[in-house]
């Protein structure tokens, strides 16, 4: 199975504050790697770098065997749902979906069916201000389902789900995943870990900690639960 994403040696610091420090990393094609670790400790950072968003000061990233420093044709192949949705507050869902439409250049390929799935049809006219934050993340899959990529990069995808919203969230990603999609997740919902998970990295102070398949974490660890493995890991660095 070839990789997807390659990151090696990446560094990133902000001020004085480390964030990565030598990061080397193989995200593998049509597999669900989910990135753990506590806050701060540089999972938003490595996604926003494999974005272009944060440009490290040095490592390299590929992207489907493509180099991206001073590149952006790449992120066509990347769809991104961030953790925090910063929608235009004065546009209706509808227009919103078209913005997105008209910036991708091409028509949206799964859209009726991401409505139908996620109860948004009441909500297509309505203004994105007036809207529940559950509906806002609703709406943030629909946005990242849409264009059916390659790659979809999910910053905290739950946030702000009701359980029917959730069962529906998860059964999309493993049908993509079926389909060849990849996907790079980070979460604090063990549950969705359990469930989901080809593989788990666990990132502590911008160094990676832990890679592996969650039963491979348990069995390291000798714990029952991820819970418990992961505390493990902060007790023995003295993160409490």
């Amino acid at each position: 199975m070839s990789h997807i994403i390659q990151i090696a040696n990446l560094y990133k610091s902000f001020g004085k504050t480390k964030v990565l420090q030598g990061i080397d990393l193989n995200f593998e094609e049509s597999k669900i790697s989910v990135v753990l670790g506590p806050n701060g400790s540089g999972k938003t950072t490595l996604i926003k770098s494999i974005l272009g968003m944060v440009i490290p000061e040095s490592g390299s990233i590929k992207v489907m065997g493509t180099e991206i420093q001073n590149q952006w044709a790449y992120r066509e192949n990347i769809s991104y749902l961030p953790q925090i949705a910063n929608f235009p507050a004065n546009l209706t869902v509808q227009e919103l979906v078209n913005m997105i439409t008209d910036l991708r250049g091409k028509a949206a390929r799964d859209e009726s069916e991401l409505i139908n799935d996620f109860g948004l049809g009441p909500f297509m006219k309505i203004r994105l201000t007036n809207l529940s934050g559950g509906t806002k993340q609703k709406v943030n899959i629909l946005l990242a389902f849409m264009y059916d990529s390659p790659i979809l990069m999910l910053d905290e995808p739950t946030n702000g789900l009701d359980p029917v919203a959730l069962i529906r969230l998860k059964a999309l990603i493993n049908r993509k995943k079926a389909e060849g999609r990849s996907f790079l997740i980070t979460t604090h919902i063990m549950q969705l870990v359990e469930e989901l998970a080809d593989e788990i990295v666990f990132i502590l102070e911008g160094l990676v900690y832990f890679k592996g398949t969650v039963t491979s974490l348990k069995k390291t660890f000798d714990e029952p639960d991820i819970e418990k493995a992961i505390a493990k890991i902060l007790l023995k660095n003295n993160v409490v």
